[in-house]
């Protein structure tokens, strides 16, 4: 015998309002931070509240204010684990300032002008962009669906109404061009992942400043097309096959931590007494493990994502800030030591 079904009612602000004997416009204003409502009457219907087991509902306040607490964060790179330290940065971020991520994931190029919608539909504060190469269309649909702030993280662009919150690539590239130098590394190559303007991240232009104060040149530029460890390893490989030992460069400085780990594999396949030093970028998690000991520069996402978000919901900006310096994370793998026997860098 089947059990009769009864049907829950939900409880309302107005069951709030009568048993607390004021207007449901009073509810909602205890429940709203920094609406004016006296301290007696606020604590009267909080009680009441929890006592019928009342939430707020946040979308139908977000009506009436015009504002969805809900921040459209754009990815294209959930394989890479520095897109996933971001996303979870900024996930944890918004919470805490009583906002929702809406994840708008555009890996496959192809579908900007449907995900886009579904944005403008939900009528998001903002978009966030994370590390996002930003391609003509992908530009044109933001602006055209929304009338939202706009910021973009980790990478520069050519887009006047989109913000940028992003470290001193150029002064990171120079840095850690000039560690590879102290090492005595006279031939250092770059590998890049796809070919977009230089003055997107900075990183080659800050690598071929400090070769420049040296009296130096690039000595090659290695292009994987994609930000793929396997692909890497690919290049790598190659370049290592098909160039002449005595011509193979002394050190390479790889545009993130994904392409640093794939060239590194690379060169502990290969049986060589060729010692080729190798940075990243990025400070990914595995990047200082004891199998890669990565020296790599953090771009410190953590405060990068404090300032966008300033902006982004706040209207606030701290160009200067602490935020754009990011730290160098010096380890082994930009050393000359090397142990030919086990195929690592010297722990001595």
């Amino acid at each position: 015998m089947s059990k009769p079904h009864t049907k829950l009612h939900k409880v309302t602000a107005s069951d709030v309002a009568r048993l607390a004997g004021v207007s449901k416009w009073t509810v909602s204003r205890a429940f709203t931070p920094g609406a004016s409502i006296s301290e007696q009457a606020r604590e009267k219907v909080l009680k009441i509240a929890e006592t019928l087991g009342y939430r707020p509902n946040l979308l139908a306040r977000s009506l009436s204010q015009k504002k969805t607490q809900i921040i459209g964060v754009v990815i294209d790179e959930l394989k890479n684990p520095h897109s996933m330290l971001m996303l979870d940065t900024v996930t944890h971020q918004l919470q805490q300032r009583g906002y929702m991520a809406l994840l708008l994931n555009i890996g496959s190029g192809d579908n900007y002008s449907s995900v886009m919608l579904l944005a403008d539909q939900l009528q998001i504060d903002g978009l966030l962009f994370l590390g996002t190469v930003l391609t003509d269309d992908l530009v044109r649909v933001a602006k055209e669906t929304h009338k939202v702030p706009l910021v973009q993280v980790c990478r520069n662009n050519d887009e006047p109404d989109i913000d940028v919150v992003n470290i001193d690539g150029l002064r990171a590239g120079k840095k850690l061009g000039e560690l590879l130098l102290a090492q005595g590394c006279t031939r250092i190559g770059y590998m890049m992942g796809p070919e977009t303007s230089s003055h997107h991240t900075q990183r080659l232009d800050g690598l071929k400043l400090a070769l420049n104060e040296a009296g130096l040149d690039l000595d090659v530029l290695l292009c994987t097309g994609v930000y793929s460890r396997e692909r890497s390893y690919e290049v790598m490989s190659e370049y290592l096959n098909t160039q002449a030992p005595h011509l193979l460069m002394d050190a390479l400085f790889c545009e993130n931590d994904i392409l640093a780990l794939g060239a590194l594999a690379a060169l502990r396949d290969r049986a060589s007494d060729h010692v080729i030093s190798v940075v990243g970028f990025d400070d990914i998690e595995e990047a200082s493990l004891p199998t890669w000991q990565l020296t790599t520069f953090s771009q410190r996402i953590d405060l990068i994502i404090t300032e966008a978000l300033n902006r982004l919901i706040d209207g606030k900006a701290t160009p200067d800030g602490v935020w754009s310096q990011g730290e160098l994370r010096i380890r082994r793998s930009h050393l000359r030591l090397f142990d030919k026997n086990r195929g690592r860098i010297k722990n001595d």
